[in-house]
């Protein structure tokens, strides 16, 4: 084993997943998890098979295509939870099974009602029985942040007797502080030794999860779980991208420590996170917010002219952020043209369908917009990649308002290739557009949650609309994705996507019934 390695293991699409309003289908997951792995994540946490039949699937699915990063479940010390987590990874190339319980008193007194002799025996049998399905298991001990250090111990020398590989150190609750931390790190893996990798799971309640992320890794840890854009549960998680730089960054601290994540993809990895959840980082975000490389003092701005360091101790191509190339695009560029612009923007992997749709989608954009942006483009062709699934097409709409009018929306709708046409009224026009949709689809929506964002500057940028919907009372609410210079025509498409995605879940899930949980 490389001790100066520090294995990168992500789990945006699991613990990421659990930030409100983050839930993604099967789909959107597996594009995740390509550009992970060509991020060069060590581990993707492809999410938690035993939760869902839906979980099952995106695990299973993602474990047949992922060849480089090796692919992991999580799961309770509860055997049906390890063997759906065995079943999901098993076609993988490299799998691993994720498994833990909680060991700190209050956990063990409030939540588990189970005495520390019963929680040993437990985690004991969990990792026996995980070795049945995988090699490789991970062992956390669920909010070690307020554990007892010498219990911790014990049962560190219970699950790697029993098979662990690596042990998990989280903070649960993100309470401890950079020196705590990391003397609780530097105990516990001087007491490891060789016999199991030290791993930390840091929450940011405090703000400090890629500081506490850090310190561990000072203090001998040698994995870290991380998440894009440090999504996560309550305030979210040490962000991937911030670790991986201060560690590549500040070389005088971190000396010969490493990990092997190919930077210059962060910030296209940032921002298909960003779209497929909705949540966009904030502006003043470090490495992946859109300010992270801006300098409007005229100080700094001098400062960066003149020599580059003076304010900017990264590069910006250093994690993918590159200046507007020197091929411009315009409505008379070609097809070459465009393919050979996204090649250079990193999409290499676009199948000729959706090259062709972004294309075609391009012309028209071009008729409308003078300046056609690096991040136009870049929205074009993944907005064309997380809506492939249509069931429905929307192919027309027309919408009707005024000051003490009646809000009308007319609605045409592509299905099995029938032209599909109807209007409604609403209390505004958004509501008039959702009615209509749903009385020509016979599919009754329950919109989450709405957000619209600009993806340029100017009066025609183009508008990008992210709802979350719901359609039945058992599954979890729908992402759907509409981009267009019209606002409206973008909410009509991005409720469309919601629906498309519910129905080609459904629809798979069916077909798979044989994995019911």
């Amino acid at each position: 084993m490389d001790k100066n390695k520090i294995i990168v293991f992500d789990t945006t699409l699991r613990d990421g997943e659990q930030s409100p309003g983050c839930s993604m289908n099967t789909e959107e997951k597996i594009k995740i998890a390509l550009q992970l792995e060509k991020l060069g994540v060590d581990v993707i946490e492809a999410g938690f098979a035993a939760a869902s039949p839906g979980d099952f699937d995106a695990v299973s699915r993602i474990a047949e295509m992922v060849k480089n990063s090796s692919i992991c479940s999580l799961s309770r010390a509860i055997d049906n939870d390890i063997k759906q987590s065995g079943l999901a990874v098993s076609k993988a190339p490299k799998h691993r099974i994720h498994t833990f319980i909680a060991t700190s008193p209050i956990h063990m007194k409030y939540k588990l009602k189970m005495s520390p002799d019963e929680v040993i025996k437990r985690a004991i049998h969990a990792v026996e029985y995980a070795r049945t399905f995988v090699d490789d298991v991970e062992f956390s001990l669920e909010d070690a942040g307020r554990s007892e250090i010498p219990f911790m111990k014990e049962v560190m020398d219970a699950v790697i007797n029993a098979g662990a590989r690596t042990i998990n150190l989280p903070d649960t609750v993100g309470y401890r502080l950079p020196n705590e931390l990391g003397a609780m790190v530097k105990e516990l893996s001087a007491y490891a030794g060789d016999r199991a990798i030290i791993s930390v799971h840091n929450h940011n309640d405090l703000g400090l999860a890629t500081a506490n992320t850090l310190a561990a890794v000072l203090n001998g840890a040698r994995q870290i779980e991380v998440t894009i854009n440090g999504l996560g549960e309550r305030a979210g998680n040490s962000a991937l991208e911030e670790a991986v730089m201060a560690i590549k960054t500040r070389k005088d601290a971190f000396g010969d420590l490493y990990t092997t994540i190919n930077t210059p993809e962060i910030y296209a990895t940032s921002r298909l996170v960003a779209t497929v959840t909705g949540v966009e980082p904030q502006q003043n975000k470090s490495i992946v917010g859109k300010n992270a490389f801006s300098h409007e003092s005229g100080i700094h701005q001098d400062g960066v002219l003149k020599h580059q360091e003076t304010y900017e101790i990264m590069k910006p191509e250093d994690v993918g952020v590159f200046k507007e190339s020197t091929l411009i695009l315009g409505k008379h560029s070609g097809r070459a043209a465009f393919r050979d612009k996204i090649v250079h923007m990193g999409f290499d992997k676009v199948s000729d369908e959706e090259l062709n749709a972004a294309f075609e989608r391009f012309k028209v954009l071009a008729d409308k917009k003078k300046d056609v942006t690096d991040d136009d483009i870049r929205m074009l062709i993944t907005d064309e990649s997380l809506n492939q699934d249509k069931t429905y097409e929307l192919v027309g709409l027309q919408i009707s308002d005024c000051t003490a009018g009646v809000p009308t929306a007319a609605v045409a709708i592509k299905f099995k290739d029938q032209i599909m046409k109807d209007a409604a009224i609403g209390d505004g026009t958004m509501d008039a557009i959702f009615k209509t949709i749903d009385r020509l689809t016979g599919y009754n929506g329950e919109l989450k949650d709405y957000k619209v964002t600009s993806v340029t500057e100017g009066k025609d940028a183009l508008a990008k609309v992210t709802t979350r919907v719901s359609f039945d009372e058992t599954s979890p609410a729908f992402v759907g994705h509409g981009l267009s210079i019209d606002t409206m025509l973008a909410t009509a498409k991005a409720y469309l996507g919601a629906l498309n995605s519910y129905l080609s879940q459904k629809e798979r899930l069916s077909k798979n019934s044989e994995h019911q949980i």
